[in-house]
């Protein structure tokens, strides 16, 4: 009727509203737009593509780091009775076997000897002397490149990684070759001691402590070793520790090496505190398939030359801290990672959309405006400028 029919325009939209669905419309949070009235452009549908790759590199990114998790580190003093404390060594030093005596004595005033505790194998210095793997203290280079090597061992899941697929031993010492003599002893393996403040020594036979025997001459003292492993606790070789693989070596038969070690008992966890089990006897954490038990340590260190009066040798000096540190890896729950996508996505979308509708704005009166300019300017009705319109009409 009346041609509103034959210009393409919908009755429907001025029906009546009194019925239940018509009324329901009113309260549309999700107005449609008919698509007689729109549009579709290629520069919309590269801002679509653009906005789509955009959201999907988002909610990748999301994903992954709740699938990595998140760490958080946890100081409080340590709950349960322990006594003991395993030391873990792996050393060789530049003397012969017989010519060692090993020695651990503690603030309790035990002492224990460790040369009968350790094993010993002759073997030859230049068998482990190897510059690409040992770690020079005065390189500098080599200080940060074994920082970040460090570091990585901080992390819950590179530590239950690297524990899982290592083997729990120590490697068997290297053959010598034919007719070569052993200069040198690697010293290794695990004993147990007080978990008090103590000193492990290493010296020569005859000085340090009285014992029977033949004096060991002077000419023979070379103190200059290779720690390949020293740790506390349980014995994991592949985490490494800040002394590992660490080379000191001296020219001066009279020279003393001194490390200062402070003990940290530390957790690496995948379960929330309360639900790690505890030993019921010292009410002290127990290992699991997700959980470690371990102890780090700083360490500080300094060499000298020392008198003959002196005692020479290389002594470790260490002490434990009353504290626990727990480091636990956490993951959120799968519904709190879709609420983060969903609003990631809503928000690149919508934001995209404020920005191509701004930006067709924007570009719709740049237009205008070079049209008008090319016109002549606003109040023209055919184009033609004011003189030309005189110069008719005198004509």
């Amino acid at each position: 009727m009346n041609g509103f029919a034959s210009h393409g325009l919908d009755e429907g939209a001025f029906e009546d509203k009194t019925s239940i669905s018509g009324g329901l419309r009113t309260f549309d949070a999700f107005p449609k737009t008919k698509p007689t009235y729109t549009r579709r452009t290629p520069t919309g549908g590269y801002t679509t593509l653009v906005l789509s790759l955009f959201c999907l590199f988002l909610s990748f990114s999301e994903f992954r780091r709740w699938f990595a998790g998140s760490e958080t580190q946890q100081f409080s003093v340590e709950k349960g009775v322990s006594q003991t404390l395993q030391i873990n060594l792996d050393a060789v030093v530049a003397m012969r076997c017989q010519d060692l005596h090993i020695n651990i004595q503690d603030a309790s005033g035990d002492r224990i000897l460790a040369g009968d505790l350790l094993k010993k194998d002759p073997t030859s210095w230049a068998i482990w002397v190897n510059p690409k793997k040992v770690h020079h203290s005065n390189n500098l280079g080599d200080k940060r490149r074994r920082e970040d090597m460090e570091q990585e061992d901080t992390h819950v899941a590179h530590v239950l990684g690297e524990v899982r697929k290592a083997r729990r031993n120590y490697k068997k010492t290297p053959r010598m070759g034919r007719g070569t003599q052993g200069d040198a002893c690697r010293v290794y393996g695990s004993l147990e001691g007080n978990k008090v403040q103590g000193d492990f020594h290493i010296t020569a036979r005859g000085h340090g402590y009285m014992e029977f025997g033949e004096h060991l001459s002077h000419e023979a003292f070379n103190f200059s070793h290779l720690i390949n492993e020293l740790s506390f606790g349980p014995l994991y070789p592949s985490l490494l520790n800040p002394l590992d693989h660490t080379l000191a070596t001296t020219d001066t038969h009279f020279n003393k090496f001194q490390y200062y070690l402070s003990i940290v008992p530390t957790i690496y966890t995948r379960t929330f505190m309360d639900r790690i089990p505890l030993n019921r006897t010292t009410h002290s954490p127990l290992a699991s398939a997700s959980t470690i038990l371990t102890n780090q340590y700083a360490v500080t260190s300094q060499s000298h030359e020392v008198p003959e009066q002196s005692i020479p040798g290389i002594f470790f000096k260490f002490d434990i801290e009353p504290i626990l540190l727990t480091i636990s890896e956490s993951r959120g729950g799968f519904l709190a990672l879709c609420v983060r996508v969903v609003n990631v996505i809503s928000g690149v979308l919508v934001g995209g959309g404020w920005c191509y509708q701004l930006w067709g704005w924007g570009r719709e009166n740049v237009q205008n405006g070079r049209g008008r300019a090319k016109s002549g300017g606003e109040g023209m009705l055919h184009g033609r400028k004011e003189e030309e319109d005189e110069g008719e009409s005198v004509a």
